[in-house]
C-alpha cells in the first residue's frame, strides 16, 4: 500500500500505513498560514482491501463544523466522484473504503487542477467571441488568466464573475466551466441576448499558487485574497492587485464572486448589506436576482444563508462589499456546499461537478430573466 499526494492540488501526510484498518494521515497548513482542510491524496495497491484511513489532526482544521454530516469522495478515473463512508469522531475524520480498482483518489471536493484550468482557457479562446489576456503572473509565476466574452461598447453593461480567491473551493471553478461552455455557443439565445448588451469578464481561477500547492484558503504567501481587496499589493496579493486594476479600466455594473462554503449545506447569494451605501433600491435587485434563481433552479434556495450585516458594518476588504461600494453596482458572493444541497439530496454524488456546472447555467438565465430590474 501506497499513500501519494506529490501532484497538483495533493495534500496530506501518511504517519503510518502498516495497518490498513488504522492508515494514520495528516493534513499540511496552507504555507506561511494556519489554514488547513482541504486535502487530495492516492491510495495504491488497495483493490479489495478493507481501508480505514484516519485523517488525525481534522479537529485542528480551519472550519470543524464542515466535518459535521461530510462524506468526503473518490475517484478512479479523476472525472466521476462519488461519496464514501466518512464519519468525524474524536477530532478525527474516519474514510473507510473498499476499493473496485488498484489505485483509487480522495478529496475534500472533486478537485480542479491547474492542467484543468489550462485546458479550459486553451479551449475558450478558440472560441470567436472569447478573448484571453494574461493581467500578469503570481507570487510562483502563474498566468492570472481573464477571458472577454462579448465587444465593448459604450451602450453596454459591464459584467465581472471570478472564482476560486481560495484554492480548496474547487466548486468554483466548475461553475466557472459550465459558464465558459455556455458563452462560447454562438447559438445560444441567452447568450446572444446577454452579449448583445453587456461585455463578460471572467477570471475562473483568482489563486493558482494555492490551487497547486493544495492550498485551502491562501495563496503561496498566505494571505487570505477575500482580505484584500481594500488596499491589495503586488507584493502580498498580485492576484487581486491586478484584477482590480483590470476592473478599473473596464468599469463594474454587475459582479458574481463564486465560492464554496463548508458547513452550510445550501446553494446560496450573500449580499453587501453592510456597505455605507446600501439602499432600499440596492435591496430590491439583490431580492429579484435572488428569487429568481430560486424559481428556475431548484438546487438554489433563499431560505439559509449567512445573516445580513446591518448597514454601515460591512468588512469593506472583502470583494463584494469593495467592489460594490467602489462602482455603486450590484455584487453578490454565491456560495455552494461541500456537502450537499440538504433540499435536492444526492445520495451517490452529493454536490457535485456536474451540479456546479448546471447552476452556472442558471445563473445566466436569471440574469437575462431579470436584467431590466437588475440593470437599469
Amino acid at each position: 500500500m501506497i499513500i501519494s499526494s506529490q501532484f497538483d492540488s495533493g495534500n496530506i501526510k501518511c504517519t503510518s500505513q502498516s495497518d490498513a484498518s488504522n492508515i494514520q494521515l495528516h493534513i499540511k497548513a496552507d504555507n506561511q498560514s494556519e489554514f488547513y482542510q482541504w486535502f487530495h491524496f492516492k491510495a495504491s495497491n488497495v483493490k479489495d482491501i478493507d481501508c480505514r484511513y484516519v485523517i488525525n489532526n481534522a479537529g485542528g482544521a480551519a472550519y470543524t463544523g464542515g466535518w459535521l454530516n461530510y462524506q468526503a469522495v473518490a475517484s478512479y478515473d479523476r472525472e466521476y466522484w462519488f461519496r464514501v463512508n466518512t464519519r468525524y469522531e474524536n477530532s478525527e475524520l474516519v474514510i473507510e473504503h473498499n476499493s473496485v480498482c488498484d489505485q483509487v483518489y480522495f478529496a475534500y471536493f472533486a478537485p480542479y487542477s491547474m492542467e484543468r484550468h489550462a485546458d479550459l482557457i486553451a479551449f475558450a479562446q478558440t472560441s470567436e467571441s472569447c478573448e484571453v489576456q494574461t493581467l500578469g503572473t503570481s507570487l510562483d509565476g502563474q498566468a492570472i488568466d481573464c477571458l472577454r466574452f462579448g465587444e465593448p461598447a459604450d451602450h453596454k453593461k459591464t459584467i465581472w464573475m471570478i472564482a476560486r480567491q481560495h484554492p480548496g473551493e474547487t466548486m468554483a471553478e466548475w461553475w466557472m466551466e459550465g459558464l465558459i461552455n455556455r458563452l462560447v455557443d454562438d447559438t445560444d439565445p441567452i447568450v446572444r441576448s446577454i452579449l448583445q448588451k453587456s461585455v463578460i469578464y471572467l477570471v475562473p481561477n483568482m489563486n493558482p499558487d494555492g490551487s497547486r500547492r493544495g492550498h485551502l484558503r491562501t495563496n503561496a504567501a498566505g494571505v487570505n485574497l477575500n482580505r484584500e481587496w481594500h488596499q491589495p499589493s503586488m507584493q502580498n496579493s498580485p492576484e487581486v492587485f491586478l484584477v482590480l486594476q483590470k476592473m478599473k479600466e473596464t468599469g463594474l455594473d454587475f459582479a458574481l464572486d463564486v465560492h464554496g462554503d463548508e458547513a452550510l449545506p445550501y446553494n446560496f447569494l450573500a449580499g453587501t448589506e453592510g456597505i455605507p451605501s446600501w439602499s432600499k433600491i440596492r435591496q430590491k435587485k439583490l431580492d429579484l436576482y435572488k428569487n429568481t434563481l430560486a424559481n428556475i433552479n431548484p438546487d438554489f434556495q433563499t431560505q439559509n444563508g449567512y445573516p445580513a450585516n446591518s448597514p454601515g458594518n460591512a468588512n469593506m476588504s472583502y470583494c463584494s462589499n469593495s467592489l460594490a461600494e467602489r462602482f455603486n453596482s450590484t455584487v453578490m458572493t454565491l456560495e455552494m456546499p461541500f456537502k450537499d444541497a440538504a433540499d435536492t439530496p444526492d445520495k451517490m454524488q452529493g454536490w457535485s461537478p456536474e451540479r456546479c456546472i448546471k447552476l452556472s447555467s442558471s445563473c445566466l438565465d436569471a440574469l437575462h430573466v431579470c436584467w431590466d430590474g437588475i440593470m437599469n
